[in-house]
């Protein structure tokens, strides 16, 4: 096993759909990372419990141990964090994929499992590549499980000193899709409250498959165009005082990036510009 793969330990899980799910892991002591970063996370198949348990009460055979073989090995993925870099245990957001060799194993987990977290911090989608324009009015645009770096970010107190508004515009198709809802009402109270002079969240739900009252329904990338966005939010793009980040699927990502620079904005690089991505998937 390489030096920075570590064992942790599954310590809590969530459930918010049948194909949407949260877990917590134990936190070894000398991980780092930037709000906004993702890790490689490995699941061995054959070491979890809901394994475990079926090979106890099967029988042997050939196709058995044809299973058995076929699920031992380390599987890696990349995962965004959900939790603060000051967070004494790491958070991640799932969604399950059917036929998905990682998620649908992962899908098993039980309080008590072991997974492999690579200790090595991945991913630039951070506020620190924000050089100019100066920090003034950030955009998070999320769709499904693309929610999670913004929630690592809008639990460091420092994004809450450094900007006067935070727009948090999160997507799904369903309103049980919109996970941390509870959560994204209590950010406000639980961490700009401790901040001088904090930035003033905004949150804005879209639920694009079905009538939600206070939520909008078009796709981000409409949304943008048409202003419906902006006016729900009451602040409007400027190329000298906006930062936006996008994350989720990567249809939506390439369609939102493209919209916000027919609206004038332009990709960050080497520090300057207003738009940066994460494709999730």
């Amino acid at each position: 096993m390489s030096d920075n793969i570590q064992k942790v330990t599954v310590l809590s899980k969530t459930t918010w759909t049948p194909n949407l799910f949260s877990f917590t892991v134990s936190r070894p002591d000398s991980f780092k990372f930037t709000a906004g970063q993702f890790v490689r996370l490995g699941v061995n198949p054959s070491q979890l419990k809901y394994y475990k348990q079926l090979s106890a009460v099967a029988d042997t055979d050939d196709d058995d141990e044809e299973l058995n073989e076929a699920l031992n090995e380390d599987i890696f993925r990349a995962y965004s964090i959900v939790s603060s870099p000051f967070d004494e245990v790491l958070e991640f957001f799932s969604i399950v994929i059917p036929d998905g060799a990682f998620t649908s194993q992962l899908q098993h987990l039980e309080v008590g499992d072991e997974l492999l977290l690579n200790t090595m911090p991945f991913g630039f989608l951070t506020l620190a590549r924000y050089q100019k324009p100066l920090p003034k009015d950030l955009w998070l645009l999320a769709t499904g499980t693309g929610l999670a770096p913004f929630l690592s970010m809008l639990q460091d107190l420092k994004t809450w000193e450094d900007y006067e508004h935070i727009i948090l515009a999160y997507s799904a198709r369903s309103t049980e899709e919109l996970a941390y809802i509870e959560k994204i009402e209590s950010l406000q109270e639980d961490f700009g409250s401790l901040v001088d002079n904090p930035a003033k969240l905004i949150f804005i739900p879209i639920v694009t498959r079905e009538p939600v009252k206070g939520a909008l329904t078009e796709r981000l990338p409409k949304l943008l165009l048409d202003g419906a966005l902006q006016e729900r939010a009451g602040i409007a793009l400027d190329v000298d005082s906006t930062h936006v980040m996008l994350c989720g699927n990567p249809d939506m990502v390439e369609d939102t990036k493209e919209t916000l620079k027919r609206l004038g904005l332009v990709m960050n690089r080497r520090g300057e510009g207003n738009i940066a991505v994460e494709n999730y998937w």
